[in-house]
């Protein structure tokens, strides 16, 4: 008990107070281009550019990168097998982060392009929702691999796998968001308007 005291008023209460003076201090976030304050109406969009199916097909990709793997990372948690290969572990994270971040790009240009400017939270569900797909398998490989036959145990591989999920959603979304926050201030600051 004692070290958990020391881990929370020794580390996280300094970390926090630095956190807080480090925000003050930096300067605002300004936009590179002046923006009208009365937001354009947003033309009909192709049925390809629907936020359900952008951001449902936006997820596949970055979960395609990672699923192989998955497979061997929940063998190893479910099944008692030994993983020792965290250096492709880690090389896989490094090409999910560039995946997520290459299909946001492109999905948020595309947006761009037709002259939909609400990109900020679908960038987050965008490479966000491979987090679906990692559920879903996660469902197939209870069905298939594991042999759980009791409720209780049953309810407690979904109740992980939930928050497992929930955890690759604000991972990935992450990413996204700040790749597409990325790309959008460079092209934009690239805009000359006299």
């Amino acid at each position: 008990m004692f070290a958990l005291i020391f881990l929370w008023f020794g580390i996280s209460v300094p970390l926090v107070f630095v956190g807080s003076y480090v925000g003050f201090r930096k300067p605002a976030i300004e936009n590179p281009v002046k923006t009208n304050k009365i937001p354009r109406q947003i033309p009909e969009q192709a049925w390809y550019m629907n936020p359900i199916f952008s951001i449902l097909i936006g997820g596949i990709l970055p979960f395609g990168a990672v699923f192989i793997e998955l497979f061997f990372v929940l063998t190893s948690i479910w099944l008692n097998q030994f993983y020792y290969i965290f250096g492709f572990l880690f090389l896989v994270f490094i090409i999910l982060i560039v995946t997520c971040a290459e299909i946001t790009i492109v999905l948020c240009y595309f947006q761009l392009c037709s002259e939909d400017y609400l990109w900020w939270w679908r960038s987050y569900l965008t490479s966000g929702s491979s987090a679906l797909y990692l559920f879903l398998y996660a469902t197939f490989y209870f069905f298939t691999k594991l042999e759980i036959t009791k409720l209780v145990s049953a309810i407690l591989y979904f109740g992980y796998m939930l928050i497992a999920s929930y955890a690759f959603f604000v991972v990935t979304g992450t990413i996204g968001f700040y790749a597409c926050f990325w790309f959008t201030r460079l092209i934009y600051s690239s805009v000359k308007i006299d």
